[in-house]
């Protein structure tokens, strides 16, 4: 559509003016949507629609302004002054002013903001004289950054370029201080990302390898050179031909898919989200016919995230070209490495083309050089196009080459810099070259709520929080973790039971069966000892069942701590599991780590520590454990002033499971506030704000009735708390001692005094009531967006646990408001005895485990019984068998 100004100036004379120029936009807007096709650039589009809202732009100033018009400078800044505009991007512009007396032009400029929201655009826009941008820019790089890309849509060309000339790198802002100013602004943009580009809901704009990192170099490069395109990069010797045509084809490919998700939601979206992304997948050609397991969508992500990969790269090079150049103006310090190598500027590089080709092994000895220069910063540009020349070097006799394998565990076994090398290994391909199947994890994604990074990525960021329990400067973080990380002899052992604990993902079947067996031939292959290999490839293979057994069994059972280090088997093996069990945690999602974790598992580990140091074949008994805890917790009673007979009145119709389940100074905390409270004040419910294991305990003693599992767990997920871990207890007189370990919604501990006294008086009043009041202030976090895109099929499973004589019921749904009181309610429908429960929530997904029996104590093993149960629960759950 090609637009005159004749023709927009002469709406202006018509009646219903806003509805002409608002169906003229809505006209223009549809035609770029027919012309839009995935599969072509969009270069032109881009252009196309800059080039109709500044002819929209002129025509309204013009009308607006009038014998102003030409006196004043209207400009477009921005992704608008680059001539950028996206369906759905933001117009920004900046009016000129050619003096101080700004009165004079305050109601035309009113009017023509005014018209343009009126119809429409929303443009953000400012009004500021020469000075006034000068002295903003000098303040405010970004600003600097916005005026460099200002472009003149109508108006005084003079007043325009007497602009660019008072904020050229000669007046303010140095190409040196506005490079250091924009690397200093992409470090806290990359960290606010993780330091990763390879998130599953990546945004396209701003994440690392996004379209902000190709607007960095171009800001960068025409600051220091005064030139109009990227092309000029060529010319100045920074890119070759080639790579220059890999930069503007990653650019395309971002464009592309940005273009689309605009139209796709209608508005400025950035996100790559799961809503989207099966969508964008189909209209870029990755439609899978009778896909199964989301393959459509996971090769258009692959194929997003190695666009992502090439232009990440190029921006390294680039930018650390543009120091050595801008900064040090080529005359750098060069030295002497070694006879393969020289430092430039810190930058580590060949002194000859045909290294590689003379000599392969350097394509992994140079990432030891850098470990064992610790001043050296990394690898010069040069260097890195002859590393991916010569990748194809890492062939199939090359990873049999001992000396090649020896090269690789002596990068393992270095005090330093591991996981940097690494990830520059993964960066440019070498560590896809040389390990065998690392290949399969590059780009996957992996297909639930609590992993949020690419397998790649995780393995390598496993890899990471591991070296950092080895480092003094992060001991405040996890420091039991620091003080077992002291008693791993071998470091390389984790580093290696990291890197394939998740290289089997995406094959057909258990991935940690399959890895075990890829990790052991590697092993064989890189002669690691047999004694180091078989605890490797147990790692590999037994890499989730520590997480398993803290969050879904009870271990405050000496009975499970026993079957636990059996399976353990020694101190050692235990340490490298629990090192590893947390580093993957925390590696899956920042989000999901929180104290009641930690605690869990530095409990599980010093239970079985214990276990393991007693010796396996002398268990602790029951009667030893219920005597110890009686008698500790009787002590600590009577030091507080408490008489031994008030202590065995309030013990008398407690159960010994009781004394089992519970620590000491948790039996001491319940005894005193049952022994200062009389029948009329139940039901008695407290909360201690931080217990051992991180986390808040909320307390319930009253008398036994139906419903109160249900109505507990309602009130306090109304309450926006997040239930942990659920320990029911019915006295031999009727009174029950329910405890519920919880955090708050953020994962969170309980830190205020307001906050506990809501939770007791709001818990206390729902169980005298019987009824639960709906708090419509808390805000209670979901991922409902998420979770749709992951649908878990809801299933019931009944399990005999022999070494309670309770019946356990599994419960795999996904997580909603209510769910524990739903459960509740169906357990006193079907006559249930709920013992404890065990809540695991990942992302959506609830794995909760109940111990049950029926009111004679006895396990349900009746397989009519469980359908009914089972029956009952999914219509609580209001879902379909």
């Amino acid at each position: 559509m090609t637009l005159h100004k004749t023709i927009t100036a002469s709406l202006f004379a018509q009646k219903d003016t806003l509805l002409q120029f608002k169906n003229l936009l809505k006209q223009h807007d549809t035609e770029l949507r027919q012309k839009f096709n995935p599969q072509r650039s969009v270069g032109k589009l881009l252009k196309e629609k800059s080039a109709f809202i500044d002819t929209i732009l002129s025509c309204c100033w013009q009308h607006f302004l009038g014998d102003y018009a030409p006196r004043l400078s209207l400009c477009a800044v921005g992704g608008y002054g680059r001539q950028e505009l996206f369906p759905y991007s933001d117009i920004d512009i900046i009016v000129l002013l050619d003096s101080n007396n700004t009165a004079v032009y305050q109601e035309p400029l009113a009017n023509f903001f005014t018209f343009l929201w009126d119809i429409g655009l929303k443009p953000g826009q400012s009004v500021r004289t020469i000075a006034q941008c000068v002295s903003e820019a000098l303040d405010d790089q970004t600003i600097m950054t916005s005026l460099m890309e200002s472009r003149l849509i109508y108006g005084n060309a003079e007043l325009f370029q007497r602009l660019k000339q008072a904020t050229g790198p000669d007046k303010i802002w140095s190409s040196n201080d506005f490079f250091a100013a924009k690397m200093e602004e992409q470090r806290h943009r990359y960290a606010r990302f993780h330091d990763t580009a390879y998130n599953l809901e990546p945004n396209i704009k701003e994440g690392p390898g996004g379209l902000r990192d190709r607007q960095v170099i171009a800001w960068v490069f025409k600051r220091h050179y005064n030139v109009s395109t990227l092309k000029e990069l060529i010319k100045y010797g920074f890119l070759p031909q080639s790579e220059y045509a890999e930069l503007v084809a990653a650019l395309e490919v971002l464009w592309r898919i940005r273009y689309a998700l605009h139209l796709l939601t209608h508005r400025a979206e950035d996100r790559l989200i799961f809503d989207y992304q099966r969508e964008l997948a189909h209209q870029f050609g990755f439609k899978v016919e009778n896909s199964q397991h989301n393959q459509d969508v996971e090769q258009f992500m692959q194929f997003y995230f190695q666009t992502v990969q090439g232009l990440e790269r190029l921006n390294e090079m680039l930018l650390q070209l543009f120091d050595e150049r801008f900064v040090h103006g080529n005359n750098g310090v060069t030295t002497p490495v070694n006879e393969d190598f020289v430092a430039i500027n810190g930058y580590l590089e060949a002194t000859n083309e045909n290294v590689f080709e003379e000599q392969p092994l350097m394509l992994l000895g140079i990432f030891l050089i850098l470990q064992l220069n610790p001043n050296l910063k990394g690898i010069r540009a040069t260097t890195l196009r002859l590393i991916r020349k010569n990748l194809y070097l890492i062939d199939e006799d090359y990873r049999a080459n001992k000396a090649a394998n020896h090269l690789f565990m002596e990068v393992l076994r270095q005090p330093r810099r591991i996981t940097h090398e690494l990830k520059r290994m993964n960066r440019y391909g070498v560590l896809t070259a040389y390990i065998e199947g690392f290949a399969n994890i590059v780009a996957r994604m992996q297909y639930d709520l609590f992993h949020i990074y690419t397998v790649d990525e995780h393995t390598l960021f496993v890899v990471a929080n591991l070296r950092r329990f080895c480092l003094v400067k992060h001991n405040d973080e996890l420091p039991f973790c620091n003080d077992v990380f002291l008693q791993i002899p071998k470091p390389e052992i984790l580093y290696l039971a990291a890197l394939f604990h998740d290289i089997a993902k995406g094959k057909n079947g258990d991935h940690s069966v399959i890895g075990e067996e890829i990790a052991h031939n590697f092993c064989v292959q890189h002669d690691v000892s047999p004694r180091d290999t078989k605890l490797i490839t147990w790692l590999v293979r037994n890499h989730l069942i520590m997480s398993m057994t803290a969050q879904r069994k009870d271990i405050s059972d000496p009975d499970v701590i026993h079957e636990f280090a059996q399976k353990v088997g020694s101190i050692g093996y235990l340490n490298h599991l629990y090192l590893l069990t947390v580093a993957d945690i925390r590696a899956t999602n920042p989000e999901l780590w929180n104290s009641w974790k930690d605690a869990l598992l530095m409990d599980l580990y010093s239970s079985t520590h214990s276990a393991l140091r007693r010796g396996l074949q002398s268990p602790a008994t029951l009667a030893e454990r219920l005597r110890e805890n009686k008698q500790e917790a009787k002590e600590h009673l009577i030091k507080q002033g408490i008489a031994e007979i008030i202590i065995d009145q309030s013990w008398q119709y407690i159960p010994d499971d009781y004394f089992l389940r519970y620590s000491s100074d948790e039996i001491v905390w319940h005894t005193v506030a049952i022994a200062s409270t009389s029948e009329a004040d139940l039901p008695l419910v407290i909360v201690r704000p931080q217990t051992q294991r991180g986390s808040a305990e909320v307390f319930v003693y009253t008398k036994d009735e139906d419903g109160i599992f249900s109505i507990s767990t309602a009130c306090l997920d109304q309450l926006g708390l997040t239930i942990l871990d659920a320990r029911i207890m019915t006295t031999m007189n009727n009174y029950v001692l329910n405890s519920f370990q919880v955090l708050e919604q953020s994962g969170d501990p309980i830190t205020e005094l307001f906050r506990e006294v809501r939770i007791c008086n709001s818990l206390r009043s729902s169980l005298l009531h019987g009824t639960v009041k709906e708090y419509k202030n808390i805000h209670r976090q979901t991922r409902l967006r998420q979770a749709q895109h992951f649908p878990i099929p809801t299933e019931i499973n009944f399990h005999e646990d022999t070494l309670s004589n309770h019946t356990i019921m599994e419960l795999i749904t996904t997580d909603h408001a209510g769910l524990l009181s739903k459960v509740g309610r169906a357990f006193v429908q079907q006559h249930i005895h709920l013992h404890s429960a065990k809540i695991t929530t990942i992302g959506s997904r609830v794995e909760d485990m109940f111990y049950i029996t029926d009111q004679q104590l006895q396990p349900i093993t009746d397989t009519d019984k469980q359908q009914q149960i089972r029956a009952t629960i999914l219509k609580m759950l209001d879902v379909s068998e």
